[in-house]
C-alpha cells in the first residue's frame, strides 16, 4: 500500500513469473499433505495388455488415478507410449507396481519417452518385456524399409531374411510412433508448466489480496461471482458490483424477473412498491458461450469459462480499471486458470487442498484435528475386509456372541469369590481371551456370509445412481469411503453451518439452518433459516474449532459443516456430531442472505437470530400499545423456511410468467410492506423441472404451514389428474409435517414451562 492508504497494484502474471528463476525452487502447500494421504495396500495393480488401450476404468487405474491426480498426466504420459512399445514387440501381458508407477512418474519429467529400464523398474513381471530395446527403433538398420518387408529372396535362407525384414519394418513404425508420442510429451509438459504457473500466480496474488483485504472489503469493488444463486449478498452492499457467471443460459423475462428481484431492498424499506430500483448498472450476469459445447462431459462452470474466449475478453473490458477479485465454487484447477487470465486473485483455498479436505474421509481428518464430537465409525476405507470389520459388530451375531461372552464371564466371576485375588484377574484374562477367540470366528464366519446378506437387505438412498448393492461397493471401495453409526434417537436433527476463513486469517459465522430432507433421510433438500435445535453457544464453539482446524491446514474461503443433534436414548441429553464439510460457497448461505436482503435484516450466528425491522401493520401496533398501559410485548424472531432443490417434471408445462401469475391468484406472493410472504428462485427457462422458494414470517408454525401449502398449490395447479409428474414435493411436505409435530410439542412444553413467553408467542 502508498503511504496515502490506496490500494496496492496486484502483480501481474508477466511479474509474477519472471522473478520466480530468481528464487528457490517452489513447493505447492498441498505436496506437505502427502502423509495424509492413506493408499490402500489392497489396491489391484493395473494391467498393460497387447490387445487393447490402457484399462483406465479398471480398479486399479481408478484407484490409482484417485489417489495421485496432479501427476495423472504424467502417468498416462508414461503408461500409453509403455503399452504401445509392449503391443509392437508382441508381449502379451505386464502388470504394473502401482506404487512404483507412482513415485517414477512424479520424479521424472517425460520430455522423452521412457527408456528399456523405466519400463522394466515398475514391471511384475520383467522376464516378458526384458526383449525390449532400450529405445524405439534400436536393433534394427539405418537403411531398413518404412513401408513394409521387402520382397523375398528366393534362397535357402527365406525365413531367417523375412523375420529380419519385419523386425526393421516394425522398427520403423515404432520411430514414427515414437515422434507423435514425444510431440504428446512436450504438450503435457507445457501443461505442467502452464499449472506450476497458474499455482505460483495464485499463492502471489492470495498474499496480496491478504495484505489489502482490509481495505478492498469496505472500498469500491467488483467481484466475480462463479456459484450459482449467490447473487444479493453483494449487491446489498452499495459499494459492490457484481459480475455472475451462469450455468445456464437466461432467457429475457428471466433477465427481467431478476431485475425486478435485486431492486425490491429500497421498496421494502420504504413499504412502496414504486420505490423500487434499477440495479442494473451494478451486476452483470454472463453465461459463458461453450455452456453447450461439451454436452457428454461433466465440466464445472470454470472450464467451460475457460474454453470461452468471448465471455473471458468480455470480463477483462468489464474489470478494466477495477479493484476486483473472483469467488469460485468447489476450488478446480480451472479457477485458477481463469483468475490468472484475467489477473485478479482467488478467494478460496488451493485445489489440492481442497480436494483433500472435501472428501468424506478428508472431513473426518479435520474434525479428528479440531477434537469435535463425530459419529462413531472408521475412514478410508477401500477394501472389502475392512467394509467387513465395521458392519460385523452391528450384526445379530454378534450381539448374540456378546451375550454368550457376558453368560461365561458371569460363571467364572462365581468360582472366583472362594479363590485368591490373583487367581481372579488370571480368570479375568482368560475370558478377554475367549472373547477375541470368539470374535475371531465370528470374523470369518460372517465374512463369508456377509456379501449375500447386505446384497439381500442393504437399501441404497439413490436407487437411481446405484440400483444395487454391488454397483454401490464397487464405486465405494474405487473412490474411498467412511462408515459411521447414524444415531437410533427418535428425534434426529441435521444442521448446516456457513462460515467465512478470511485472508487475514479472521473467521467469521455467516449462516445457519436445519436442513429439509425432499430427497430421502441423508440428502439436504432446503433449510429453515436459522436453526433453533441447538443451543447457540454450544454450536458456536464447535464450529470455531472445525474453523481453526481448517485454517491450519491451509483452507481458505467460504466453507460449510454440517453437524446432526440428537437425544441420547439412556441419558436424555442432547448430542452433537460434526459429519460434513464443504468447502464451497453454499446455496444456503445463498438463500440466507436473500432472506437478509428482502427484509432489510440480519442474522446473529451467535444467538441464532433473524432480526428485521418490523412491518407496517406491527409497527403500527406497537405504537397504540406504546401509547396505552399495557407495555409492548416482545416480538418472535423471524424466520424462513427456503430450498434451491424443489423438482416437478410438470413445471416444463407452464411457462415462469403463467406460473407466477397462478402463485398470485392463489394469495402466493410477497408483501413489500410487512416483510412476509414468499418468493420464487427461478432457473433456465427451457427445461424448467425445477426451482427454489423462500418463505418468509414470524411464526415457525406459520411460515412451515404456507411452504406446504404453496407446494400443494403448485403441484395441483401443474398435474393432470392423470398424470401426477414426477416430484418431490411430495415427501418434502411430509417432512415439514414431521417438523410441525415436533414444533407443536415444544409450543405446548413452552406453554406450560413458561406461560407468559407463549402468550407473547401467541400475540
Amino acid at each position: 500500500s502508498s503511504s496515502k492508504g490506496s490500494i496496492a497494484p496486484l502483480p501481474s502474471s508477466n511479474s509474477v513469473v519472471s522473478t520466480r528463476r530468481s528464487r528457490p525452487e517452489w513447493r505447492c502447500p498441498a505436496q506437505q499433505l502427502g502423509s495424509e494421504v492413506h493408499i490402500p495396500p489392497q489396491t489391484q495393480d493395473p494391467c498393460l495388455h497387447r490387445d487393447s488401450a490402457v484399462h483406465q476404468k479398471a480398479p486399479g487405474v481408478l484407484t490409482l488415478q484417485h489417489l495421485h491426480h496432479s501427476s495423472w498426466g504424467s502417468t498416462v504420459g508414461f503408461l500409453e507410449p509403455s503399452e504401445k512399445l509392449l503391443k509392437d514387440h508382441s508381449v502379451p501381458l505386464a502388470t504394473i507396481n502401482s506404487q512404483k508407477l507412482a513415485q517414477i512418474t512424479s520424479d521424472l519429467d517425460f520430455k522423452e519417452n521412457p527408456t528399456k529400464s523405466d519400463i522394466l523398474s515398475v514391471m511384475k513381471n520383467q522376464s516378458a518385456v526384458a526383449k525390449i530395446p532400450n529405445r524405439a527403433g534400436q536393433g534394427g538398420s539405418a537403411g531398413g524399409h518404412r513401408g513394409g518387408p521387402s520382397p523375398v529372396p528366393g534362397s535357402g535362407q527365406q525365413q531367417q531374411w523375412a523375420a529380419g525384414q519385419q523386425q526393421q519394418w516394425a522398427a520403423g513404425v515404432i520411430s514414427t510412433s515414437w515422434r507423435s508420442w514425444s510431440h504428446l510429451a512436450r504438450l503435457r509438459s507445457a501443461l505442467r508448466e502452464a499449472r506450476r504457473r497458474h499455482l505460483e500466480n495464485f499463492c502471489s496474488r492470495a498474499e496480496h489480496l491478504a495484505a489489502n483485504w482490509n481495505r478492498i472489503r469496505t472500498s469500491r469493488r467488483t467481484i466475480i461471482h462463479i456459484p450459482s444463486l449467490a447473487l444479493c449478498p453483494f449487491v446489498s452492499d452499495a459499494n459492490v458490483d457484481v459480475i455472475y457467471i451462469c450455468p445456464l443460459a437466461l432467457s429475457e423475462e428471466l433477465l427481467q424477473y431478476y431485475n425486478k428481484l435485486l431492486g425490491l431492498q429500497a421498496a421494502v424499506r420504504s413499504g412502496n412498491p414504486e420505490d423500487m430500483a434499477d440495479l442494473q448498472d451494478r451486476f452483470k450476469i454472463l453465461t459463458p458461450e461453450a455452456i453447450n459445447s461439451f454436452p457428454e462431459h461433466h465440466m464445472c462452470l470454470a472450464t467451460v469459462l475457460k474454453y470461452s474466449p468471448r465471455t473471458l475478453q468480455r470480463l477483462q473490458v468489464l474489470l478494466q480499471g477495477r479493484v476486483a477479485y473472483m469467488v469460485g465454487g468447489v476450488p478446480h484447477l480451472d479457477d485458477l486458470a481463469v483468475a490468472d487470465q484475467l489477473q485478479v486473485p482467488l478467494l478460496g483455498s488451493e485445489p489440492a487442498v481442497a480436494q483433500l479436505y472435501s472428501t468424506k474421509s478428508g472431513s473426518k481428518r479435520i474434525f479428528a484435528s479440531a477434537g469435535v464430537p463425530t459419529p462413531p465409525g472408521e475412514w478410508d476405507i477401500h477394501s472389502r475386509e475392512q467394509v467387513s470389520i465395521w458392519v460385523i459388530p452391528r450384526t445379530p451375531l454378534m450381539r448374540s456372541s456378546s451375550r454368550n461372552n457376558s453368560f461365561i464371564f458371569q460363571i467364572l466371576n462365581l468360582q472366583c469369590l472362594a479363590w485368591d485375588l490373583v487367581f481372579s484377574k488370571l480368570l479375568k484374562l482368560l475370558v478377554v481371551l475367549f472373547n477375541l477367540f470368539l470374535q475371531e470366528l465370528a470374523l470369518v464366519k460372517i465374512s463369508q456370509e456377509l456379501p449375500g446378506l447386505l446384497a439381500q437387505h442393504v437399501q441404497p438412498v439413490n436407487e437411481k445412481r446405484f440400483p444395487t448393492w454391488e454397483k454401490f461397493l464397487q464405486t465405494f471401495l474405487t473412490q474411498g469411503g467412511v462408515i459411521e453409526a447414524f444415531p437410533s434417537s427418535g428425534s434426529v436433527t441435521n444442521l448446516t453451518v456457513d462460515l467465512l476463513i478470511e485472508p487475514t486469517g479472521e473467521l467469521t459465522l455467516l449462516a445457519s439452518g436445519e436442513q429439509l430432507h425432499a430427497e430421502g433421510p441423508l440428502r439436504s433438500s432446503g433449510t429453515i433459516i436459522p436453526q433453533r435445535s441447538v443451543d447457540p453457544e454450544v454450536l458456536q464453539a464447535l464450529c470455531l474449532k472445525v474453523g481453526e482446524a481448517c485454517k491450519s491446514k491451509g483452507v481458505l474461503g467460504y466453507f460449510s459443516v454440517d453437524f446432526v443433534a440428537f437425544t441420547h436414548p439412556q441419558t436424555g441429553e442432547q448430542q452433537v456430531w460434526a459429519t460434513d464439510l464443504d468447502l464451497c460457497y453454499s446455496d444456503q448461505l445463498a438463500l440466507s442472505q436473500l432472506v437478509v436482503y428482502l427484509t432489510d435484516g440480519n442474522v446473529d450466528c451467535g444467538s441464532s437470530i433473524l432480526q428485521a425491522p418490523l412491518g407496517a401493520k406491527e409497527s403500527q401496533s406497537q405504537r397504540l400499545q406504546h401509547e396505552g398501559t399495557k407495555p409492548p410485548a416482545p416480538s418472535s424472531p423471524w424466520c424462513a423456511v427456503a430450498s434451491s432443490q424443489l423438482r416437478h417434471s410438470s413445471l416444463s408445462g407452464i411457462s415462469y410468467n403463467l406460473l407466477l401469475h397462478t402463485c398470485k391468484a392463489h394469495g402466493i406472493g410477497f408483501d413489500l410492506q410487512e416483510k412476509q410472504g414468499t418468493v420464487f428462485v427461478l432457473y433456465e427457462d427451457q427445461k424448467r423441472h425445477s426451482l427454489g422458494m423462500i418463505t418468509i414470517g414470524e411464526d415457525l408454525q406459520g411460515v412451515l404451514l404456507t411452504f406446504a401449502r404453496n407446494l400443494f398449490i403448485i403441484h395441483q395447479e401443474i398435474s393432470a389428474p392423470n398424470m401426477q409428474g414426477e416430484t418431490n414435493f411430495k415427501m418434502a411436505i411430509r417432512d415439514i409435517e414431521a417438523i410441525l409435530g415436533v414444533t407443536a410439542e415444544n409450543k405446548l412444553r413452552l406453554e406450560e414451562e413458561q406461560p407468559w413467553e407463549a402468550d407473547a408467542l401467541k400475540e
